[in-house]
């Protein structure tokens, strides 16, 4: 180990120190401190190192290790510590020529060779120290997902989702203590699952498979209205869908939602890609109360909800690369929204009344951008016939902030 490389990462399975490469053992019998859970430090047995268990939350260890900076360090993981696992944290505190990192195969690997699965055609998630709720846009017809289990409860409790999403006939597999003498691999269908005495390390393989009526989030924007729970404070489908284009989402960006009445635009805006942050910013409890759950059951629980009243609820928030501005908003926000755009940030803003309209105009006059009249017609009965009724034109303006 060169003298810089004081930390070693090792990934390590349910055979232990048995199945670790000779190098990898000389760095745990080496080491004068090893960290890992109870059933990392249980598999390579009594050690001369001092033993650290791993705290809650885990980051609470970072201390302690950099404390022995320049010692031999050891931190064990399950598998690879890279993916899903401790690397990350990490990787963040201590420099890369400070790690050395030796990984054993990890939990997707074992589980795709089992099921036969090209891994790079899986979806790839984990719901271990996650809400349960991200795995929601996941589940697309005729998908293949691999999922790191929360505990024993994650597999029943998917089969449970999958089934009030019209989904029942998906295949659920549940694959334990992989890659040791107790190895054991089920399944069942969703709507008939009644496994039990499931291993509280388990990795799940979902075969989603869409009933008729299935709810399935779209890949693209403008989800159906009736999927937000609402008072009417929505930007409707149609619009919302326009909107979203011109905020035009990329993957990590940061979105404040101004307004959210219903959350919808920050909803849709985390849905674009899994990386994607937003703030929904709104002033009526009730109403945040509202989008906490439409985020929730859409399949973005990370949604931040800042209760407040704009200008002032701005103020120390994460800098957007985007800020949308739903109806009714009021010359103090444009400007206050403006000034916390960086550079090259996006702003766009909806107005159906005259008021705000003008208020519209104005900020084009003064920034640029593009204004853009937004005009549906719906098809109304009428008698035993049909005429298009308009719904109230839209003005929208876009700038790009330069």
């Amino acid at each position: 180990m060169s003298a810089a490389r004081w930390l070693s990462l090792i990934g390590i399975g349910e055979d232990g120190l048995a199945a670790l490469t000779p190098a990898a053992r000389a760095l745990i019998a080496d080491a004068s401190l090893i960290i890992g859970g109870a059933r990392h430090l249980e598999l390579i047995g009594p050690q001369k190192a001092e033993t650290l268990l791993w705290p809650s939350p885990l980051s609470a260890a970072m201390e302690t290790i950099l404390a022995h900076r320049g010692a031999p360090t050891v931190v064990l993981a399950s598998g690879d510590p890279f993916f899903f696992g401790v690397g990350d944290m990490i990787a963040r505190n201590v420099a890369a020529e400070e790690i050395l990192c030796l990984p054993a195969p990890s939990s997707f690997s074992l589980a795709a060779a089992r099921l036969k699965w090209s891994q790079q055609d899986c979806a790839l998630l984990s719901l271990h120290g996650r809400a349960f709720e991200r795995v929601t846009p996941h589940l697309q017809p005729s998908r293949r997902l691999l999922i790191l289990s929360w505990d024993e409860t994650t597999p029943a409790r998917l089969a449970a989702h999958l089934t009030a999403l019209g989904m029942g006939e998906s295949r659920i597999h549940v694959l334990e203590h992989m890659g040791g003498a107790k190895e054991r691999i089920r399944s069942a269908r969703a709507e008939a699952f009644s496994l039990t005495d499931i291993a509280p390390l388990n990795t799940i393989g979902v075969e989603a498979i869409a009933g008729p009526g299935a709810r399935i989030l779209p890949l693209t924007p403008g989800l159906p209205d009736d999927w937000f729970e609402h008072d009417g404070q929505i930007t409707k489908r149609d619009i919302r869908a326009v909107t979203l284009a011109a905020l035009a989402p990329r993957r990590g960006e940061c979105l404040w939602d101004i307004g959210a009445g219903s959350g919808s635009i920050a909803i849709e805006w985390m849905l674009a890609d899994p990386a994607n942050r937003a703030i929904a910013i709104e002033q009526n409890a009730t109403r945040a109360a509202r989008i906490a759950r439409n985020a929730a059951s859409l399949g973005v629980p990370d949604l931040a909800i800042v209760e407040g009243a704009a200008p002032e609820a701005l103020a120390g928030l994460a800098t957007p690369d985007a800020i949308f501005i739903g109806g009714g908003g009021e010359a103090k926000i444009i400007e206050a929204a403006w000034d916390a755009l960086p550079l090259r940030g996006r702003i766009v803003a909806n107005a159906v009344t005259i008021e705000t309209q003008a208020l519209l105009i104005d900020a084009f006059a003064r920034m640029g951008g593009e204004l853009v009249s937004i005009a549906i017609a719906k098809a109304r009965p009428i008698g035993s016939y049909h005429a298009l009724e308009p719904a109230l034109p839209a003005l929208q303006w876009r700038a790009v902030k330069s």
